[in-house]
């Protein structure tokens, strides 16, 4: 399985204080939120370019979330989703990508996701 990772999530217990530290104390610019009508999840970016998003997590304190981007989710999909602990079955995302989230056996979540060409 070929994978490159794409994207980290941490869990947070406060969004909006944590939002606010990550953006006034660490100097973080916002580049996106979900859902649009309530956050509780913003992507964020640094001058330098790191990129990585927080999210509140309602069983916080909880493992964070990895993303991998993968040539063929589906394949992998197929091979994976009897075999492991699914969090989120295969979906197509509302940002043209399909993806699928499993757990590790200490409870971190791992994303792999297959950006549309």
């Amino acid at each position: 399985m070929k994978t490159k990772l794409k994207h980290v999530r941490v869990n947070v217990e406060d969004f909006n204080e944590s939002l606010e530290w990550y953006t006034t104390t660490l100097g973080f610019k916002v580049a996106g939120t979900w859902p649009p009508e309530h956050p509780d999840y913003v992507h964020l970016k640094s001058e330098g370019g790191a990129t990585f998003a927080i999210m509140q997590d309602k069983n916080f304190p909880s493992p964070g979330r990895f993303n991998f981007d993968v040539d063929n989710v589906e394949e992998l999909w197929e091979v994976l989703k009897e075999r492991v602990n699914v969090v989120e079955e295969l979906f197509s995302t509302p940002w043209r990508s399909k993806k699928f989230t499993i757990c590790d056996l200490s409870g971190n979540e791992l994303g792999f996701v297959q950006e549309s060409k």
